[in-house]
């Protein structure tokens, strides 16, 4: 899994791996979480090329065979020393390069992308920054556009995506606030970890990336 601190959050990802015990009963699965906190969909090509440090050494993705990569959303680092049009478009040409190294150096492995829980606009990084009603709004619409063109890019694409965002919005179109942590009001609550958990090994069934029903 390669993502920010959103991916980070899931740990060892232990509640994937019961999930994925449920539905895979005599396998075991390594989940290898790649998700550094601070940071953008621009530091992701040093983790497939490179040994890279975050807490401890990580080695090259690309040294790693690996069956499936989860490449997360990054929206919650989004490109802001650029306009947003311009941020959107450097985050897809990003997008064509990592997608064009993974096929390059594991041909084999499937990658998914995931686009994780919404941020929501009233409460977002209360307790972490002191903002205006409207200015927090602002940083949520930034992110959520961040998602969406993550979102729109697999689709165009043809990869596969877990649609974690989709699926956390409330019925007025913002995030689920029983999802999100209220300590910072940004990361996934304990809720929220569970619910993307269950969603990423529920994707990973249904779909058949793994033959081994």
């Amino acid at each position: 899994m390669i993502g920010d601190s959103m991916t980070e959050s899931l740990g060892n990802s232990d509640e994937i791996k019961k999930y994925l015990s449920d539905y895979y009963p005599n396998k075991s699965f390594e989940v290898l979480n790649y998700g550094f906190g601070a940071t953008n969909i621009l530091s992701v090509m040093d983790r497939i090329t490179k040994e890279t440090e975050h807490g401890r050494k990580f080695r090259a993705t690309q040294e790693i065979d690996y069956d499936l990569i989860l490449l997360e959303s990054f929206g919650e680092n989004p490109l802001s020393e650029f306009k947003l049009e311009e941020g959107l478009k450097r985050q897809t040409e990003e997008l064509d390069k990592i997608v064009s190294k993974l096929k390059e150096t594991n041909p084999k492995g499937e990658i998914v992308f995931v686009a994780t829980i919404s941020p929501n606009k009233v409460i977002f990084a209360r307790n972490q920054v002191d903002l205006s009603a409207e200015k927090r709004a602002q940083w949520v619409s930034e992110r959520v556009a961040y998602i969406k063109n993550h979102i729109d890019y697999a689709q165009k694409h043809n990869i596969p995506l877990i649609n974690i965002f989709e699926k956390s919005l409330t019925e007025n179109g913002d995030g689920n606030p029983d999802y999100i942590n209220t300590t910072d009001y940004i990361h996934p609550s304990p809720t929220g970890i569970v619910f993307i958990s269950h969603q990423i090994a529920d994707f990973i069934y249904k779909n058949d990336i793994f033959p081994y029903k």
